[in-house]
């Protein structure tokens, strides 16, 4: 799918020239589940993106076509109501927009990228971002890259019924290519620095399963690390999260926790520990301890916060026994889509060729893989 094919979906669904902005996917190196728990999560954009093609229609409906999906749907912008599928974000993206105080208008919207869905690369935010930053363009929003960032989190929080953190959409607004983010989840602060992997790549492994738990369990997970922090608050009421927890304090308390919140709880305190020793590893170019970190990381995803799977479990497992790889993980909300991997760039062909068929043995899946480099975050063409 190229934009020349977008652009020439829209003339024949539309007519007239569009205004293209753009937003991409994203990987994380480490720091999962910290977001909503106000820690540290250390992200990257790649070059995987959505792009959508906008233009005014002097009318007070949206009118919109999925050009991966070919689906096309419209609404009103005078009763914008939550529904289902892929329509639901864009008009979580309107709705929130508007509350903004953005002077939203009808309008005619093609889109379609190479974020692979279902991934944990963050198709939804790609589109949520592209979406904001475009209109934010066409109806002279104003708003700046935080704002626009924060109306796709809103847009996932109303309208898709997920309370995410911000982690998503920061990384697909605010990266830039050859960088790393490290972003404190409280303060909203952002420290952009090199990312130089010299002689290795990120090769993401889809586990090509999506396990129907994915988004209760989120949401779970986050009820139960809010238990954790009530808990605790009882002993100092400046705790606000599991950010200001340290685990002095929650071996402490162990007794009074029931023993799933406890790990749960334990396993936060120990990732946001390992997002300030990966961002102490990479500027000491240190990818041999990095790897160790991201192992670690997978670890307490699979035994402490339970939001691994068979597949994922598989998939990293193996790769303990490939001497060209150095950290693998599952990444992203969990129960499916990808494990990512630090892998030596001259066996990328051969770590493929054998994890993919590892995995077709063992699963009865083809194993999809994506190696991908960083990219820029959403703009307007």
């Amino acid at each position: 799918m190229t934009t020349k094919h977008l652009e020439e979906k829209f003339e024949a669904l539309y007519g007239g020239k569009p205004t293209i902005a753009r937003a991409p996917g994203r990987i994380n190196l480490i720091g999962e589940h910290t977001d909503y728990n106000e820690g540290f999560v250390m992200p990257a954009a790649i070059d995987k993106e959505i792009v959508c093609l906008l233009q005014p229609n002097k009318s007070k409906t949206v009118k919109a076509y999925a050009i991966d999906l070919e689906e096309e749907a419209e609404f009103g912008l005078e009763d914008i109501k939550a529904s289902e599928g892929w329509i639901n974000y864009v008009k979580g993206v309107v709705a929130e927009l508007m509350a903004k105080g953005v002077k939203v208008e009808g309008f005619n919207l093609v889109m379609g990228g190479d974020v692979p869905l279902g991934a944990g690369l963050s198709s939804s935010a790609a589109l949520e971002c592209a979406l904001a930053t475009g209109l934010n363009e066409i109806f002279k929003g104003g708003l700046d890259k935080k704002s626009l960032a924060l109306v796709g989190q809103a847009a996932e929080h109303h309208y898709a019924g997920v309370k995410c953190g911000i982690m998503d959409q920061f990384a697909s607004t605010f990266g830039e290519k050859d960088k790393v983010i490290k972003l404190d989840c409280r303060s909203q602060e952002i420290a952009l620095f090199p990312l130089n992997t010299g002689g290795f790549k990120w090769v993401l492994c889809d586990t090509g399963v999506s396990h129907s738990l994915a988004s209760s369990e989120y949401n779970t997970r986050r009820e139960q690390c809010e238990a954790g922090v009530a808990i605790l608050k009882k002993y100092d009421k400046s705790i606000n999260s599991l950010r200001d927890v340290s685990l002095d304090l929650l071996k402490a308390h162990r007794s009074e926790f029931d023993p799933v919140i406890y790990k749960r709880c334990e396993f936060v305190i120990n990732e946001n520990n390992r997002v300030e020793a990966a961002a102490s590893a990479l500027s000491n170019n240190e990818l041999f301890e990095l790897g160790k970190l991201i192992y670690a990381s997978h670890d307490g995803l699979q035994n402490d916060y339970e939001v691994s799977c068979k597949e994922l479990d598989f998939l990293v497992d193996i790769t303990r026994e490939y001497e060209n790889v150095f950290g693998a993980r599952m990444m992203g909300g969990g129960f499916g889509g990808c494990t990512i991997n630090l892998v030596k760039a001259a066996a990328v062909d051969q770590f493929i060729a054998a994890i993919s068929e590892a995995y077709k043995q063992e699963m009865g899946i083809a194993l999809k893989t994506y190696t991908v480099v960083t990219g820029e975050g959403a703009r307007v063409e």
